[in-house]
């Protein structure tokens, strides 16, 4: 089977109502782009949690159709529901049935985090048997090891976790740190987070990994004091955090944090100079780790 694919060029201003309107006529999805994808002029729409900052200036939106659909005439119906005059440029394409599936795994390869740690979907054989494999697969909740910030913190633990540490892991999402943390030798690893979703998906990883791991609510974390914290989040909820991630770093302890945008780095550090004095521990794509000691 195949289906038609329609593109059009729109404005900010026109993307959500043509949308709705397309499915109204008939779309069986729609999508909104920017139509400038790739290029130097791409912009951003989303800040922190919870700010959308607003569509492209120029965007793509895009309906599929069944090959029966009379598509010029859908489109005439939608911009006409809408008061679009004239109807927008567009182009068509058949998309042809495939294995979504294969496809999608096909773009998620093994990625070599160090010498001896990787991440290994689960579809795929290990490369190097011997080393440290995380077994995770993209899914429901934040961290695959291919994002920036994710990589800034694995090799952190990679090269400072020795053994019998006792490590928190906050905001876990997917929990691929605090399982990184269990294999590479820490003997107590908690990891905690907002959303019941990342909670269960970080335990059903965990339990593929054969990581012994406790995962629980930020309510529910032990009242004690830990070797090393480690958050990658967002610059401002680790702003609204750092007198409870300070707090649970036990004096001599690690603080790691990650989520951080270079041009945040400064504000960040300056939230918790007055209780731990944190640096720039590695760089990567525009992102970075901050990484410091709690004062004895």
């Amino acid at each position: 089977m195949s289906w038609i694919s329609v593109a059009i060029n729109t404005t900010a201003e026109s993307a959500d109502p043509l949308s709705d309107a397309l499915l109204e006529v008939g779309a069986l999805s729609v999508t909104v782009t920017d139509a400038a994808d790739g290029a130097f002029s791409e912009q951003p729409i989303f800040g922190e949690p919870g700010e959308f900052v607003g569509y492209w200036n120029d965007c793509i939106v895009t309906a599929l159709f069944t090959p029966e659909f009379d598509v010029t005439s859908a489109l005439r119906q939608a911009s006409a529901a809408i008061n679009l005059k004239p109807i927008p440029p567009y182009q068509t394409s058949r998309v042809h049935e495939q294995d979504w599936v294969k496809l999608t795994q096909s773009q998620f390869a093994p990625i070599q985090i160090s010498a001896r740690l990787w991440v290994v979907p689960s579809w795929h054989a290990a490369p190097d048997p011997q080393a440290i494999n995380l077994v995770l697969d993209p899914g429901r909740a934040f961290g695959t090891g291919s994002h920036p910030t994710t990589l800034l913190c694995l090799r952190w633990l990679d090269s400072h976790i020795s053994g019998g540490e006792m490590l928190l892991d906050y905001g876990c999402g997917s929990g691929i740190l605090a399982i990184a943390a269990a294999k590479l030798g820490a003997a107590q690893v908690v990891g905690t987070d907002i959303d019941p979703v990342s909670i269960e998906v970080a335990e059903q990883n965990a339990l593929e990994n054969r990581a012994a791991i406790e995962f629980c609510s930020p309510k529910d974390v032990p009242s004690t004091q830990f070797n090393i914290t480690v958050a990658n989040i967002l610059a401002n909820p680790l702003k609204v955090l750092a007198d409870i991630i300070v707090a649970r770093t036990r004096p001599g302890g690690s603080i790691v944090l990650s989520g951080i945008l270079k041009t945040q780095a400064e504000d960040v550090i300056s939230h918790y100079a007055p209780a731990v004095a944190l640096k720039i521990n590695g760089e990567e794509s525009g992102w970075v780790c901050l990484v410091g000691r709690k004062p004895s």
